[in-house]
Protein backbone atom coordinates (compact mmCIF):
# COMPACT_ATOMS: atom_id res chain seq x y z
CA UNK A 1 0.00 0.00 0.00
CA UNK A 2 2.76 2.45 0.98
CA UNK A 3 4.68 1.63 -2.20
CA UNK A 4 1.54 2.28 -4.27
CA UNK A 5 1.13 5.70 -2.61
CA UNK A 6 4.79 6.50 -3.32
CA UNK A 7 4.34 5.47 -6.95
CA UNK A 8 1.29 7.73 -7.32
CA UNK A 9 3.21 10.57 -5.66
CA UNK A 10 6.17 10.09 -7.99
CA UNK A 11 4.00 9.91 -11.10
CA UNK A 12 2.14 13.06 -10.03
CA UNK A 13 5.40 14.89 -9.39
CA UNK A 14 6.82 13.97 -12.79
CA UNK A 15 3.61 15.03 -14.50
CA UNK A 16 3.25 18.39 -12.71
CA UNK A 17 6.95 19.19 -12.75
CA UNK A 18 7.07 18.25 -16.44
CA UNK A 19 4.44 20.89 -17.25
CA UNK A 20 6.95 23.64 -16.45
CA UNK A 21 8.36 25.91 -19.13
CA UNK A 22 11.05 28.59 -19.15
CA UNK A 23 8.28 31.17 -19.63
CA UNK A 24 6.93 30.44 -16.12
CA UNK A 25 10.18 29.61 -14.31
CA UNK A 26 10.72 33.18 -13.13
CA UNK A 27 7.26 33.43 -11.59
CA UNK A 28 7.56 30.14 -9.68
CA UNK A 29 11.08 30.97 -8.48
CA UNK A 30 9.69 34.29 -7.25
CA UNK A 31 6.92 32.45 -5.37
CA UNK A 32 9.29 29.93 -3.79
CA UNK A 33 11.74 32.44 -2.28
CA UNK A 34 10.93 33.16 1.35
CA UNK A 35 11.77 36.87 1.13
CA UNK A 36 9.07 37.35 -1.50
CA UNK A 37 6.44 37.04 1.24
CA UNK A 38 7.96 39.73 3.50
CA UNK A 39 6.04 42.73 2.03
CA UNK A 40 2.78 40.78 2.27
CA UNK A 41 3.34 39.89 5.92
CA UNK A 42 4.36 43.47 6.76
CA UNK A 43 1.07 44.63 5.24
CA UNK A 44 -0.80 42.02 7.31
CA UNK A 45 0.96 43.24 10.48
CA UNK A 46 -0.10 46.78 9.59
CA UNK A 47 -3.71 45.54 9.40
CA UNK A 48 -3.33 43.87 12.80
CA UNK A 49 -2.04 47.17 14.20
CA UNK A 50 -4.92 49.05 12.59
CA UNK A 51 -7.64 46.81 14.01
CA UNK A 52 -6.09 45.78 17.34
CA UNK A 53 -3.47 48.35 18.31
CA UNK A 54 0.25 48.22 19.04
CA UNK A 55 0.15 46.02 22.15
CA UNK A 56 -1.86 43.24 20.51
CA UNK A 57 0.21 43.55 17.35
CA UNK A 58 3.37 42.91 19.41
CA UNK A 59 1.71 39.89 21.05
CA UNK A 60 0.58 38.68 17.63
CA UNK A 61 4.15 38.95 16.37
CA UNK A 62 5.37 36.87 19.31
CA UNK A 63 2.82 34.14 18.57
CA UNK A 64 3.72 34.19 14.86
CA UNK A 65 7.37 33.60 15.81
CA UNK A 66 6.25 30.69 18.00
CA UNK A 67 4.11 29.37 15.13
CA UNK A 68 6.91 29.49 12.55
CA UNK A 69 9.37 27.92 15.02
CA UNK A 70 6.94 25.08 15.73
CA UNK A 71 6.28 24.51 12.05
CA UNK A 72 9.97 24.55 11.12
CA UNK A 73 10.96 22.22 13.94
CA UNK A 74 8.17 19.79 13.13
CA UNK A 75 9.14 19.78 9.45
CA UNK A 76 12.78 19.06 10.35
CA UNK A 77 11.77 16.32 12.78
CA UNK A 78 9.65 14.64 10.10
CA UNK A 79 12.32 15.04 7.42
CA UNK A 80 15.02 13.36 9.48
CA UNK A 81 12.55 10.88 10.99
CA UNK A 82 11.23 9.65 7.64
CA UNK A 83 14.43 10.19 5.66
CA UNK A 84 12.61 10.46 2.33
CA UNK A 85 14.99 11.83 -0.28
CA UNK A 86 14.03 14.91 -2.26
CA UNK A 87 13.21 14.17 -5.91
CA UNK A 88 16.46 15.84 -6.97
CA UNK A 89 18.48 13.46 -4.73
CA UNK A 90 16.50 10.31 -5.57
CA UNK A 91 18.70 8.35 -8.00
CA UNK A 92 15.71 6.56 -9.52
CA UNK A 93 14.04 9.75 -10.77
CA UNK A 94 16.55 12.62 -10.46
CA UNK A 95 17.33 12.45 -14.21
CA UNK A 96 13.60 12.87 -14.95
CA UNK A 97 13.00 15.86 -12.66
CA UNK A 98 13.19 19.36 -14.10
CA UNK A 99 15.20 21.18 -11.41
CA UNK A 100 14.56 24.88 -11.95
CA UNK A 101 16.81 26.46 -9.33
CA UNK A 102 20.57 25.83 -9.24
CA UNK A 103 20.57 24.06 -5.85
CA UNK A 104 18.31 21.34 -4.56
CA UNK A 105 18.22 22.28 -0.87
CA UNK A 106 18.41 19.88 2.05
CA UNK A 107 18.60 16.15 1.47
CA UNK A 108 15.18 15.17 2.79
CA UNK A 109 11.72 15.92 1.52
CA UNK A 110 8.82 14.91 3.77
CA UNK A 111 7.18 17.26 4.56
CA UNK A 112 7.55 20.66 2.90
CA UNK A 113 8.49 23.41 5.35
CA UNK A 114 7.58 26.07 2.77
CA UNK A 115 4.07 24.63 2.41
CA UNK A 116 3.50 24.23 6.15
CA UNK A 117 4.88 27.66 7.06
CA UNK A 118 2.95 29.54 4.40
CA UNK A 119 -0.30 27.74 5.22
CA UNK A 120 0.10 28.08 8.99
CA UNK A 121 0.62 31.84 8.68
CA UNK A 122 -2.27 32.08 6.20
CA UNK A 123 -4.62 30.28 8.60
CA UNK A 124 -3.46 32.27 11.63
CA UNK A 125 -3.99 35.66 9.99
CA UNK A 126 -7.17 34.58 8.22
CA UNK A 127 -8.70 33.78 11.60
CA UNK A 128 -7.29 36.94 13.17
CA UNK A 129 -8.32 39.59 10.65
CA UNK A 130 -10.70 37.79 8.29
CA UNK A 131 -13.73 39.27 10.01
CA UNK A 132 -12.39 42.80 9.40
CA UNK A 133 -11.04 42.32 5.87
CA UNK A 134 -13.25 39.75 4.14
CA UNK A 135 -10.94 39.12 1.15
CA UNK A 136 -7.82 38.44 3.24
CA UNK A 137 -8.46 34.71 3.90
CA UNK A 138 -8.96 34.04 0.17
CA UNK A 139 -5.83 35.95 -0.73
CA UNK A 140 -3.64 34.40 1.98
CA UNK A 141 -4.75 30.84 1.32
CA UNK A 142 -4.27 31.31 -2.43
CA UNK A 143 -0.78 32.70 -1.72
CA UNK A 144 0.03 29.67 0.46
CA UNK A 145 -1.22 27.28 -2.25
CA UNK A 146 1.00 28.99 -4.83
CA UNK A 147 4.03 28.79 -2.53
CA UNK A 148 3.36 25.09 -1.98
CA UNK A 149 2.91 24.37 -5.68
CA UNK A 150 6.14 26.23 -6.45
CA UNK A 151 8.02 23.51 -4.55
CA UNK A 152 6.68 20.88 -6.95
CA UNK A 153 7.21 23.09 -9.99
CA UNK A 154 10.89 23.70 -9.26
CA UNK A 155 11.46 19.98 -8.55
CA UNK A 156 12.38 19.92 -4.85
CA UNK A 157 9.27 18.31 -3.30
CA UNK A 158 6.81 15.55 -4.06
CA UNK A 159 3.11 16.56 -4.16
CA UNK A 160 2.30 14.58 -0.99
CA UNK A 161 5.10 16.46 0.85
CA UNK A 162 3.29 19.66 -0.02
CA UNK A 163 -0.22 18.37 0.78
CA UNK A 164 0.90 17.06 4.17
CA UNK A 165 2.67 20.37 4.79
CA UNK A 166 -0.60 22.19 4.09
CA UNK A 167 -2.43 19.94 6.56
CA UNK A 168 0.17 20.57 9.27
CA UNK A 169 -0.05 24.30 8.52
CA UNK A 170 -3.84 24.36 8.91
CA UNK A 171 -3.66 22.49 12.24
CA UNK A 172 -0.79 24.53 13.71
CA UNK A 173 -2.07 27.88 12.43
CA UNK A 174 -5.49 27.27 13.95
CA UNK A 175 -4.08 25.90 17.22
CA UNK A 176 -1.64 28.76 17.80
CA UNK A 177 -4.36 31.29 16.97
CA UNK A 178 -6.62 29.70 19.61
CA UNK A 179 -3.75 29.68 22.12
CA UNK A 180 -3.19 33.38 21.49
CA UNK A 181 -6.89 34.07 22.07
CA UNK A 182 -6.69 32.23 25.40
CA UNK A 183 -3.55 34.12 26.36
CA UNK A 184 -5.14 37.48 25.56
CA UNK A 185 -8.33 36.60 27.40
CA UNK A 186 -6.50 35.40 30.50
CA UNK A 187 -3.64 37.90 30.75
CA UNK A 188 -4.43 41.02 28.74
CA UNK A 189 -8.10 42.03 28.85
CA UNK A 190 -11.66 40.86 28.73
CA UNK A 191 -12.30 42.86 25.54
CA UNK A 192 -9.85 40.99 23.37
CA UNK A 193 -9.74 39.27 20.01
CA UNK A 194 -12.79 37.06 19.62
CA UNK A 195 -14.33 35.19 16.71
Amino acid sequence: MLEKIKDIDTDLLLYLNGLGTETWDGFWLFMTYTLTSVPLYLFILFLVYRYYGLKKMAITLLFVVILITLTDQMANMFKYGFGRLRPCYNEQIMHLVRLVKPTCGGKYSFFSGHASNSMSVAMFFSLLIGKHVKWIPYFLITWALLVGYSRIYIGVHFPFDVLFGFLVGVVLGTTVYKLMKLFLKKFISKTTITQ
